[in-house]
């Protein structure tokens, strides 16, 4: 990637950026633009990344220097055009057929000024006010309005207001669903819905996925949530019962064991351990399930498998390992999921300020006559032989086909 493109983010993204627009995609299907602005987050500046696929757009926010590692994701074949403007000027980035870039400057009444307010030193900027993201945040699931279910389970007081130890777990909440409310047009509302929720815990969100699809949405639903502690599980029935919340139930079990319904529209899983994330991932796609949503937890398998004499000098570092690995194990999770004819994205559930185990795998199955190209099945194979892995959910793949051909 040309260097000038790095330089000129370095320059721009900034406090003083307005925006940043880009376009000309090669692969309208993938993204066909992207917008960017900078934001105020609990006192840091970040910037909000907008993706356009399709008619949905897709929202990360990132400190700048996940920009700039983004960039060759960006300009290095799929897009060929992006305008930056600052309010000190405007920078248009154009890319050739043959990869040619070419950076067009305008500047503002005053110099453009480079690099002016270092990231997080914003206390003192005129901008802070313009950029606070959460002061008048619309959450689907508003405070002030005082939920039963949120109550009980310690995130609201009585009067509605948020509990301030659990202000996290309420932006939690609403922006998982607003990951479900991305994926409502994948869903046929036409007919009951069909959801499981895997390894749900206290159930936060398995019943705010039921009062924002049933009460609020207004459809019909059955969610079945899953849990191997009883006790946990016999308080959530009780709470189903008090708010009379049909089509709602809470069973225990172990979901590398769980068979249950075979007719099911969306899988859950957030926060299983290890490979118990596998084993619902399995589940969902023996079902055919449309919508995956998985926040993976605990990578440990691939650690213990992984060599690679080329990587041996960074492998020996354990700390090193043990996140490259958590990584590998989600990007292989999602070739696989690709592999099965689903339309996966590796998005950010919650900052990494509030807890390291941010990555939501979101899964959308693509039309029955889809074929996946034989070129990707090598990739995936070559990957995993160089890295002398054997994923969890390969050798459950890899089991049911030989189970079908006995």
């Amino acid at each position: 990637m040309d260097n000038k493109i790095i330089n000129i983010f370095e320059d721009m993204v900034n406090i003083n950026l307005k925006s940043i627009i880009i376009s000309n995609s090669m692969d309208k299907d993938k993204v066909s633009k992207i917008k960017i602005r900078p934001i105020i987050l609990k006192g840091q500046l970040y910037f909000q990344v907008s993706e356009y696929v399709g008619t949905k757009i897709y929202h990360g926010n990132y400190h700048k220097e996940a920009i700039i590692e983004k960039l060759p994701e960006w300009f290095e074949g799929l897009f060929r055009q992006a305008e930056l403007t600052s309010k000190h000027g405007q920078a248009i980035v154009l890319i050739s057929k043959k990869g040619k870039c070419t950076v067009k400057y305008k500047k503002a009444k005053e110099p453009m000024e480079k690099n002016l307010i270092q990231r997080g030193n914003v206390n003192n900027s005129p901008n802070l006010e313009n950029l606070q993201h959460n002061k008048k945040k619309n959450y689907i699931l508003e405070e002030g309005a005082p939920l039963p279910f949120l109550i009980d389970l310690g995130v609201m007081t009585a009067d509605g207001a948020v509990v301030k130890s659990k202000s996290d777990k309420f932006r939690q909440i609403n922006r998982f669903l607003e990951y479900i409310q991305d994926i409502l047009e994948h869903l046929d509302i036409s007919k009951e819905l069909n959801i499981l929720d895997f390894g749900c815990g206290k159930s936060y969100l398995t019943f705010a996925m039921y009062y924002y699809l049933k009460l609020i949405k207004g459809y019909r639903v059955n969610i079945i949530g899953l849990d191997l502690k009883a006790d946990v599980i016999e308080h959530c029935n009780k709470l189903t019962k008090k708010y009379g919340y049909e089509g709602l139930e809470f069973f225990q079990g172990d979901i590398a064991s769980y068979r249950g319904n075979q007719a099911v529209d969306m899988v859950v899983t957030l926060h299983a351990c290890d490979t118990a994330t596998d084993y619902a991932l399995f589940h969902a796609v023996s079902w055919n399930a449309k919508v995956i949503l998985s926040v993976p937890c605990c990578q440990h398998e691939l650690n213990k498998q992984m060599k690679n004499e080329i990587l041996k000098p960074i492998l020996k570092y354990g700390i090193v390992k043990e996140r490259m690995s958590a990584l590998i194990t989600d990007a292989l999770r999602a070739e696989l999921l690709e592999l099965k004819g689903y339309r996966v994205q590796l998005l950010e559930f919650i900052d990494m300020e509030h807890t390291p185990k941010n990555i939501l795998i979101r899964a959308v199955k693509k039309e029955n006559n889809y074929v996946v190209p034989r070129e990707k099945e090598n990739n995936y194979q070559e990957l995993v032989d160089f890295l002398n892995v054997n994923p969890c959910l390969q050798r459950l793949f890899d089991e049911q086909i030989a189970g079908e051909g006995n």
